[in-house]
């Protein structure tokens, strides 16, 4: 999913029908796992080294503070797709499987998914799991919980992923069994995201449509939602009934910090304990404090503009590159991303594709976008497209230097080549409705955008494109690209799937539906107090809080 956007071992292969019953076995033969950090991650080149983690806790604390850039919206699951909802939520909501820190797949609510034939999966409950309100988790909860992510009137961001199942059904009480119209090699994968989401379904209805933004969320992570401050900051308390292992921290507090600036002086000061995003204009300044650390962990994330309307001078794909041509990546990872980015021509990260074979990773990144600068020729394409003098509309905010100098520099780009690039700036908290308003995207051309992936397959990303599609904003319509979407997604054996994936993103490319501009590795900051998060982009779906504790 968006915005904002490691490893293991590569995965074994797969044949179209799997008998294994364990989930971690048989879902580890459906991701595309990637190596481990460091090697050909996001972070390779950019003269940062990747961690795979941070040093364990020590001990237990009382509680610490977390510096996020923006107040979630909601905290209703169905529409957690950006970074700020899903720090939080993925503490106190649990889902069937469970992205580990390592970005492989493993059981989670769910102890045990079975794959009897290629359009069933089983899904064997744990046995006693509580919800905050001391209800006891039942297969009724979960046809309830996956229910609303396809439910119109939730307009949940996951709904896509459920594009394939035809039913989904208590098999027994603690075994729910999902029928698939087709093969879909995504769908498991996304019961460990936010898509897969268990809920008690007495307290959500009970909610109503003030689910989400007001009292228990009733989920099952090691915290519980504590006290929300509208403006100031969202509390979590340790639920001591939790399932799995205790969390080392009985409370925490993230504090909304919208400006960079705040958000730095705030981790300088000890005001926060730590962050994920940092800004990247700080990443030199904290790591010569002396008050605690800075690690890069493998980001899955890829840096680029998303192009939100194909209906006025970037409906002319001769235009879209000369943006691309003109545009000065080397400039932006050094100014805009701390220079810990690499640059890149491709919408995907390397780290996704790491567990295909070597000739489906070479075919993915051959002939792709050209990422040098080459003013001359990105004039040449505006003049014989007509588009001289033309205007086009980009978002920028101040909500890092990742937005705001991105859109400088294609505003710079487009000038110098003989466009009329004008920006629009977006408040902070306002930036993740471009995402889900249409109202919020009227009159824009682009924004930046931070990619993750949700998933470690490449299709998370590509199938963007797809007719129809949450992300394709532009309205990008193609039947054969449409087929290929889903021949990827009904085939389970990964190197096959891997080719077919990689003809996506060449059609992407060339078609440079968005314009991709570089890979960026996920930052984390830690003061002296606390240690044992994860590094990687994990922590969307992964409950991390739980793991921090006492440094010493």
């Amino acid at each position: 999913m968006p915005p904002t956007a490691s490893s293991a071992p590569s995965a074994p292969r797969r044949g179209r029908l799997a008998l294994a019953t364990a989930a971690l076995s048989a879902l580890a033969l459906v991701a595309a796992c990637s190596g481990p950090p460091g090697t050909g991650g996001s972070g390779a080149g950019s003269g940062v080294q990747l961690s795979a983690t941070t040093p364990p806790a020590a001990g237990d604390i009382d509680s610490f503070t977390w510096a996020l850039y923006a107040e979630p919206l909601t905290l209703d699951y169905t529409v957690a797709f950006d970074y700020p909802q899903n720090t939080i939520l993925s503490n106190v909501c649990e889902s069937l499987m469970r992205w580990t820190p390592q970005l492989t797949l493993a059981p989670g609510l769910a102890e045990k998914a079975s794959n009897p034939d290629p359009t069933t999966w089983v899904y064997d409950l744990r046995p006693g799991v509580k919800f905050h309100d001391g209800s006891v988790m039942t297969a009724d909860d979960v046809v309830f919980s996956l229910g609303r992510q396809t439910n119109p009137e939730n307009a949940a961001a996951w709904a896509q992923v459920f594009q394939n199942v035809d039913t989904v059904n208590a098999t027994g009480p603690l075994q729910v069994t999902v029928k698939l119209k087709q093969p879909d090699s995504q769908f498991p994968q996304y019961m460990a995201t936010a898509a897969g989401v268990v809920a008690a379904r007495a307290g959500v209805e009970a909610a109503g449509k003030d689910y989400g933004t007001s009292g228990s969320l009733d989920c099952t992570g090691p915290y519980r939602l504590g006290a929300w401050n509208k403006g100031q900051s969202i509390e979590l308390q340790r639920f001591d009934g939790y399932w799995g292992t205790r969390a080392k921290s009985a409370k925490a507090v993230f504090s909304f910090l919208t400006d960079p600036s705040a958000r730095t002086n705030a981790m300088l000061s000890g005001e926060v304990d730590g962050g994920y995003l940092v800004p990247t204009e700080s990443y030199d300044r904290l790591r010569k404090s002396g008050v605690g650390s800075l690690y890069f962990g493998e980001g899955l994330s890829t840096v680029n503009m998303n192009v939100t309307s194909m209906q006025g001078v970037l409906g002319d794909v001769r235009v879209r590159r000369a943006l691309s041509l003109a545009l000065d990546r080397s400039g932006f990872v050094k100014a805009g991303l701390g220079g810990a980015g690499t640059v890149t021509g491709s919408l995907t990260t390397r780290a996704v594709w790491a567990g295909y074979p070597d000739t489906v990773r070479t075919d993915a990144f051959t002939g792709l976008t050209p990422t040098a600068q080459d003013i001359e020729q990105a004039k040449a394409l505006v003049e014989e497209a007509g588009a001289v003098g033309r205007t086009l509309t980009v978002a920028t905010s101040t909500i890092g230097q990742d937005v705001s100098l991105l859109a400088t520099a294609v505003q710079n780009a487009g000038t110098r080549i003989g466009l009329n690039v004008q920006l629009r700036t977006i408040a902070p908290n306002a930036f993740s409705s471009l995402f889900t308003d249409p109202s919020a995207r009227e009159g824009l051309d682009m924004f930046p955008e931070t990619y993750y992936d949700s998933v470690t397959d490449p299709l998370d990303l590509l199938t963007n494109f797809r007719t129809g599609a949450y992300q394709n904003y532009a309205g990008f319509s193609d039947r054969a690209y449409d087929d290929l979407v889903d021949r990827a997604a009904a085939e389970y054996d990964p190197a096959k799937r891997g080719a077919i994936e990689a003809r996506l993103q060449r059609t992407a490319s060339e078609q440079l539906l968005w314009i991709p501009v570089a890979e960026w590795p996920t930052a984390v900051f830690l003061n002296k107090r606390i240690t044992g998060a994860p590094t990687t982009i994990a922590y969307l779906y992964y409950p991390w809080a739980a793991d921090v504790g006492a440094a010493r």
